[in-house]
């Protein structure tokens, strides 16, 4: 006869006193996010650099090389403090007298809101299409005061976005984006077809 204990009785091994379950791991993930969202806001709250504004483009020397070429471009003469001329886009045959002028400039407002210019022969359809909305729903014809035209056709489109048409032959000029009325006309009244001074 053996004298060692008998071991047919003995109590198992307990496990670790953290329990191990799918509730425990969620809420570890869920005290993991609080901590990094925390630690985020923190950062973003302490950052002077959050107001990122774009880089102004130069659409002023996109329009004097269209006068060096013999074109005439159509042009805002100055912009309202604080807004930003962001991008300038001409068609590369415009810079062939013989044929047509298409260029136009884009520009962010105080607001954050969006005006854009453009000047082409395209036809009213194609320019509202691709500029505002195919749908797009015309308005009273309004009188703004600019150099270059004083009788606007306007429109407007299911998104809030507001369109002022003036035939200039030989095509037309588009003034449109989300900003006001009252902005888009403000930019109108600073509209220009002048020679720039070197």
């Amino acid at each position: 006869m053996s004298d060692s204990p008998d071991t047919s009785t003995s109590r198992p091994e307990r496990p670790g006193r953290y329990q191990r379950s799918t509730a425990g791991l969620i809420g570890a993930m869920i005290v993991t996010l609080l901590a990094v969202g925390a630690f985020v806001a923190f950062r973003s709250i302490n950052r002077d650099d959050l107001d990122v504004r774009p880089e102004a483009v130069d659409y002023l020397a996109a329009v004097r090389a269209l006068q060096d070429e013999g074109r005439l471009p159509i042009y805002p003469a100055r912009l309202p403090k604080s807004w930003i001329p962001t991008s300038v886009d001409v068609d590369p045959s415009s810079t062939n007298p013989s044929a047509r002028l298409s260029w136009g400039v884009g520009i962010l407002t105080d607001a954050d809101t969006f005006v854009g210019v453009r000047q082409s022969d395209e036809s009213l359809s194609d320019l509202l299409a691709t500029y505002v909305d195919e749908h797009s729903a015309e308005g009273p014809t309004v009188t703004v005061q600019s150099e270059v035209a004083t009788r606007w056709r306007t429109f407007t489109d299911s998104g809030g976005d507001t369109a002022y048409v003036a035939d200039v032959p030989p095509g037309r000029v588009l003034v449109y984006g989300s900003a006001t009325p009252e902005d888009l006309e403000r930019l109108i009244g600073s509209l220009t077809a002048a020679r720039l001074q070197d």
